[in-house]
């Protein structure tokens, strides 16, 4: 009966495939929007400047020099940034729970599988014999400690990683209060390029502080996003003079 049973938990598998599966879940369940690397409130600080950096690019073609309605817009992307970062946040942290849940309920109802699980790991780590039965039964015998033992060892999740969705969500509206700042302040010292030349610092900034986080090259990472933003901005700019002021 307890074979069956553990053949049924398994899914039909042995214990270090199932172990093998679960860390696979696990890395894709603790992936952000944002990436696993970067923090989620840096991470979302450095997109929210870089998007509103760039929108108030845009916005410049139609609009040249309206500061009233570029402060209107960045008010209005400051709480879409905001929100969108908390919920996100909420999304993630209610799916951790859920996992939580999840297995808690195996080790109350599957503990002999359970035990097999970390013995394939810590049996992986150069345990063996006596000293591996001896570290199983220490974290067998406290449910809380196990849970926490197979969440981060099984599922490859780390529980104290995991950020306050207001954390993000003030990492995003800040962001965009910077990126707005910024290029208002060049539009008013230098109301014909002052915005463009701001925007592009901006990207260029946000881009370098990422790529410097998570030790990427910084000169591929500025250069990329400021001939993305540059493309984006010349496409914007020539259909517009196009479409409205005629060929």
């Amino acid at each position: 009966m307890k074979d069956t049973e553990k053949y049924a938990h398994f899914k039909g598998k042995e214990a270090i495939e199932h172990v093998v599966e679960a860390q696979a879940t696990g890395l894709t369940d603790s992936a952000e929007i944002h990436g696993t690397e970067l923090p989620g409130y840096l991470s979302a600080a450095t997109d929210a400047a870089r998007e509103a950096a760039v929108i108030l690019l845009f916005l410049q073609v139609l609009f040249p020099g309206q500061i009233k309605i570029f402060l209107v817009f960045s008010l209005g992307w400051l709480l879409w940034k905001a929100g969108r970062s908390a919920l996100l946040g909420w999304s993630r942290l209610e799916r951790l729970h859920r996992i939580l849940e999840q297995e808690r309920w195996e080790i109350e109802h599957h503990r002999q599988q359970e035990r097999d699980e970390l013995g394939e790991l810590y049996a992986a780590k150069g345990f063996e014999g006596q000293l591996l039965e001896d570290v199983l039964d220490v974290l067998m015998a406290d449910n809380d400690r196990l849970l926490r033992v197979m969440v981060e060892e099984e599922l490859g999740l780390t529980l104290e990683s995991q950020e306050h969705p207001l954390k993000q969500a003030l990492g995003a509206a800040l962001g965009t209060v910077v990126a707005t700042a910024l290029c208002l302040l060049g539009l008013i010292i230098y109301p014909t390029w002052g915005l463009p030349i701001a925007s592009f610092l901006t990207v260029a900034i946000a881009a370098a502080g990422s790529a410097y986080y998570i030790r990427n090259a910084l000169i591929s990472a500025v250069v990329w996003n400021i001939g993305i933003a540059g493309v984006a901005y010349s496409a914007v700019y020539f259909l517009i003079d196009f479409f409205l002021r005629g060929p």
